[in-house]
């Protein structure tokens, strides 16, 4: 073989190495695109199938959602009510409003309801003794006492003790209501006596007795005192802080609507829900 031969061969050999070589990346390249391609695909149809999941839970949100609710909340539950049922288009959130241990009766009664949001741990116990609830309740706001006075206050009310005054008509909850019971803790806490002019069944009942200018005060929630507006005047008392109610929610073993029920007692426990609850004067948990 000539010395030309020999020097073609060896050029030869290289070249075909170079060529195997890229052949190989080139492969690899290729290896490598189609598996970012499948975890692209991959994570797309996990994206994809994680909103469907969302979507197919809010879906199951429909039809109406029976509330009873303490009277107390009736304003930041008529917003939240109006809310949900934005978020919800579709449904229809209905309210029943009253003194809890009336709303308890009723529950434990056979009335058809899906939630129940008490203003005291003792009036949900009625329920959950019954056997009637769902799950644990849970305390999602409190609440603490304040005097309601006629506007500017003219009988010059500025404290708890100032509501024995003889000749002074003052209105309190039916001590089987929480605001009542509360009330009597506060009048206990200070040894004091009071014989009022009425007992309401709710703290509405007893608000409204002073909005008529039918009693002069009232014992009943920040929050009422806080929803009349200009109708009355507040009157701090330090005995309230011996008297804070917690207020838990649940939702019913009898529910007709349990995913209804669940997502109002969601929205009631949200950053959101908080937010308006807090605004209309009630305590955080």
């Amino acid at each position: 073989m000539s010395r030309t031969a020999r020097r073609t061969r060896r050029t030869r050999r290289p070249l075909r190495a170079l060529q195997v070589a890229g052949a190989g990346a080139a492969a690899l390249l290729a290896l490598s695109a189609c598996s970012s391609s499948d975890d692209d695909s991959s994570a797309s149809s996990s994206a994809k199938s994680d909103s469907s999941a969302s979507t197919s839970s809010a879906d199951k949100v429909s039809g109406t959602v029976t509330v009873f609710a303490a009277a107390s909340l009736k304003e930041s539950f008529t917003t939240l009510g109006e809310q949900f049922e934005k978020e919800h288009p579709g449904t229809k959130v209905t309210f029943s409003f009253g003194g809890s241990d009336s709303l308890a009766a009723s529950i434990t009664g056979g009335a058809p309801a899906d939630v129940f949001a008490s203003a005291s741990p003792k009036t949900m116990k009625i329920v959950t003794d019954a056997g009637d609830a769902s799950g644990t309740p849970a305390t999602f706001v409190r609440n603490e006492l304040e005097i309601a006075t006629l506007p500017g206050n003219p009988d010059g009310i500025a404290s708890l003790k100032d509501l024995t005054k003889s000749g002074l008509k003052v209105v309190l909850c039916d001590k089987g209501v929480p605001c009542g019971a509360a009330a009597q803790k506060a009048l206990d806490a200070s040894k004091l006596k009071l014989t009022p002019v009425s007992y309401e069944q709710d703290v509405k009942a007893a608000l409204t007795k002073v909005e008529l200018k039918e009693a002069d005060a009232a014992v009943v929630y920040k929050t009422d005192v806080h929803a009349a507006g200009d109708k009355v005047e507040g009157v701090e008392f330090p005995e309230s802080a011996d008297a804070i109610n917690d207020y838990p929610i649940a939702s019913l073993k009898a529910a007709q609507n349990t995913e209804g029920a669940e997502a109002f007692i969601a929205l009631v426990r949200s950053a959101e829900g908080q937010k308006v609850l807090t605004g209309a004067g009630f305590l955080k948990p």
